[in-house]
C-alpha cells in the first residue's frame, strides 16, 4: 500500500490569520524600539541594527511564514485514518488510525472566531499526542468533527 500526501488545504483566509498572529508581538517590539529611541537616541548605530533584525523578522514571520505554511499544511480523513501534514521550516506527516481515536475537539481562539476558523484536535491512544487539523471554515471543522465523531463510534471497538 503506497501512502500519499493527505489532499486538503487549511481555509484560503489561514495565511492572514497566521499573518496577523505573527504581526501582533512584532508590531509590540517594533513600538517598543520606537519608545526606546524617543527616549535614548544615543548609540544610532544600535537603534539601526535593532531595526534591521526587527524588519528581518518581520518579513520572515508574517509574511514568508504563513505563505509557507499554507503551502504545507494538508490533512485528510479516510475510512481508516486521519492524515495531517504540517509546519514550515520542520515539516511532521501524522497520520492516526480512526480504531484509535479517542476524543474529537474544536478549538476557536479569538483571531480565528473573527475570521470564522476553527482547529479539529482529534486525540488518539499515541504517546505522540493530538493530531491538529489546523485553520479550518468553522462549518468544515464542525463537519469534520462531526464526521470522525461517527467513524470513531467504539461500538465493539476500544480505542485504547
Amino acid at each position: 500500500m503506497t501512502l500519499v500526501d493527505p489532499a486538503n488545504p487549511p481555509s484560503r483566509k489561514a495565511p492572514l490569520v497566521w499573518a496577523i498572529g505573527a504581526a501582533i508581538p512584532w508590531a509590540v517590539l517594533a513600538v517598543g524600539q520606537v519608545v526606546w529611541f524617543v527616549l535614548d537616541a544615543r548609540l544610532g548605530w544600535l537603534h539601526v541594527l535593532v531595526a534591521g533584525v526587527t524588519l528581518v523578522g518581520v518579513v520572515t514571520f508574517v509574511v514568508v511564514a504563513p505563505l509557507w505554511r499554507y503551502r504545507v499544511h494538508r490533512w485528510e480523513v479516510g475510512a481508516q485514518a486521519v492524515y495531517t501534514r504540517s509546519g514550515w521550516l520542520v515539516q511532521e506527516r501524522r497520520i492516526a488510525p480512526i480504531s484509535r481515536v479517542q476524543t474529537v475537539d474544536t478549538h476557536r481562539g479569538p483571531l480565528a472566531r473573527l475570521f470564522g476558523l476553527a482547529d479539529v484536535t482529534v486525540t488518539t491512544a499515541s504517546s505522540a499526542g493530538a493530531v491538529r487539523i489546523v485553520a479550518l471554515d468553522s462549518e468544515v471543522a464542525d463537519r469534520i468533527a462531526a464526521q470522525l465523531t461517527d467513524i470513531a463510534s467504539i461500538g465493539e471497538r476500544d480505542a485504547t
